[in-house]
C-alpha cells in the first residue's frame, strides 16, 4: 500500500490518500470495482442508477466488508426515491454522494448536515456556479472527450472555466489515463481527476474479459458520440450495432425501444406510474421531448447487454476516446500506484523550469 505523496483538496475533503476518482459507471462500478480502489486510496463510486433500492443497499453493505476506506454512491437526483437513497447513504456512513444532475438544494443540505460530501456532476461554469451557491462540497466536470452522457466541450476549456467560476474543488474526468494526466489536472488548479473506462479496464472491472479485449482493440477514433440511443448525446464504441442504429430511421427503432421498456420495467420493479413519474422529473429536470424520454428506457438494458453480459451485437459499449491509448488491465492498486508516482514525477519535472 502506497504512502500519500498529494495531498490537494479532494483528499482532504473525502479522506481518501491519493486525489483519484473511479467514476459511477451503470452496470460497471460495482462493489468490487468500488472496493479495489477504495482499498487502493482512491475515491470509488457506487453506480446506483441501475439498481433498485434494495440491490443499492445490498451494494454498500458488500463495499463496506471489502473495505474501511471512504467511498461514495453516484444518485440519479431526478429519481422519485432520490431522498430515501439519501438517507440510505446517511444510514450506512457513506463519504460521499455524487449526482449526475444538479440534486434539490434541500437533499444537499439534509447530507452535509449528516457529513456526507456533496460532489455533482457539471457540464457548464453556470451549473457549477447553481451548486456551489446550494452549498455542493466540490463539483466534477467531464469534458467531451468522456464516455457515456457527454457534452461538446472539451476538458482543456471546461476545466478552467470552471474553476474560475467557483471556490470550491474541482475535479476533472475526460480523457485521463496516467500521470501526465493528473499532473496537467493539477497544474490547470484541479483537486483531483476522475476517470471511467480507464477504471473499466482493469482486473478488478467486472466486465467480461472478452468485451475488455474489445475495448483494447480500438484506436483514438474508435469512439462516436449519438443520440439515437437515449435521445442525449451518449460516447460509446463504433459497433456495427451503433452504426446500424445511426443509420435506421425513427420508426425502425420503435419496436426495439418499446422492448426495451417492457425489459428496464420489469428489471428494476417499477411501476407503470413509477416509470411515469421518472419521466415527468427527467422532462422537467432535463428538458427531454416525449421521444426522447422513450429513448431514455434503451440506455440500461443495451449497456447491460454489452456491459454485464458480454452480448456486444446487442449492447452498446460506453467510452471515452482515451480508449485508444489504452493498452493494459492493471489492477487498481497497480493503477493508482502508476498514476500517482507518475504524476509527482511530471510535477518535480516541470518546477526544475522555474528559474
Amino acid at each position: 500500500m502506497m504512502d500519500q505523496l498529494l495531498k490537494t483538496p479532494l483528499t482532504e475533503l473525502t479522506g481518501v490518500r491519493h486525489p483519484i476518482v473511479q467514476t459511477g459507471m451503470g452496470w460497471v462500478a460495482g462493489p468490487r470495482l468500488v472496493s479495489g480502489t477504495a482499498n487502493a486510496g482512491g475515491l470509488g463510486i457506487l453506480a446506483s442508477a441501475t439498481m433498485t433500492f434494495e440491490e443499492l443497499e445490498r451494494a454498500i453493505l458488500e463495499v463496506k466488508s471489502r473495505t474501511t476506506n471512504p467511498f461514495g454512491v453516484n444518485l440519479r437526483a431526478d429519481a422519485a426515491d432520490a431522498p430515501a437513497r439519501c438517507d440510505l447513504l446517511i444510514r450506512h456512513g457513506v463519504k460521499v454522494a455524487s449526482f449526475a444532475l444538479a440534486p434539490k438544494q434541500d437533499l444537499i443540505a439534509k447530507l452535509k448536515d449528516h457529513g456526507v460530501v456533496v460532489m455533482p456532476s457539471v457540464g457548464l461554469p453556470r451549473h457549477a456556479e447553481k451548486v456551489a451557491a446550494w452549498g455542493a462540497d466540490a463539483v466534477m466536470i467531464q469534458g467531451g472527450e468522456g464516455g457515456g452522457h457527454t457534452g461538446s466541450v472539451p476538458t482543456t476549456l471546461l476545466l478552467p472555466s470552471v474553476i474560475d467560476a467557483v471556490g470550491i474543488p474541482v475535479v476533472a474526468a475526460g480523457g485521463f489515463f496516467d500521470g501526465r494526466g493528473l499532473a496537467a489536472a493539477l497544474s490547470y488548479g484541479a483537486a483531483g481527476i476522475g476517470m471511467g473506462t480507464r477504471f473499466l479496464l482493469t482486473k478488478d472491472s467486472s466486465v467480461p474479459d472478452a468485451v475488455k479485449d474489445l475495448y483494447l482493440s480500438y484506436d483514438v477514433n474508435g469512439t462516436v458520440v449519438t443520440a439515437k440511443v437515449d435521445g442525449m448525446p451518449h460516447r460509446m464504441l463504433r459497433t456495427r450495432l451503433v452504426e446500424e442504429i445511426e443509420e435506421a430511421s425513427a420508426l425502425k427503432r420503435l419496436g426495439p425501444t418499446m422492448r426495451r421498456t417492457l425489459e428496464f420495467k420489469k428489471m428494476s420493479g417499477m411501476s407503470w406510474v413509477g416509470l411515469a413519474r421518472d419521466g415527468r422529473e427527467m422532462r422537467k429536470s432535463q428538458g427531454r421531448s416525449m421521444a426522447q424520454m422513450a429513448l431514455a428506457a434503451n440506455t440500461p438494458m443495451m449497456l447491460r447487454a454489452g456491459l454485464v453480459e458480454g452480448d456486444t451485437g446487442a449492447g452498446v459499449l460506453a467510452s471515452g476516446q482515451v480508449v485508444g491509448v489504452i493498452d493494459d488491465l492493471p489492477s487498481c492498486e497497480e493503477l493508482i500506484e502508476r498514476i500517482v508516482t507518475g504524476a509527482v514525477a511530471e510535477l518535480k519535472r516541470a518546477s526544475s523550469y522555474v528559474v
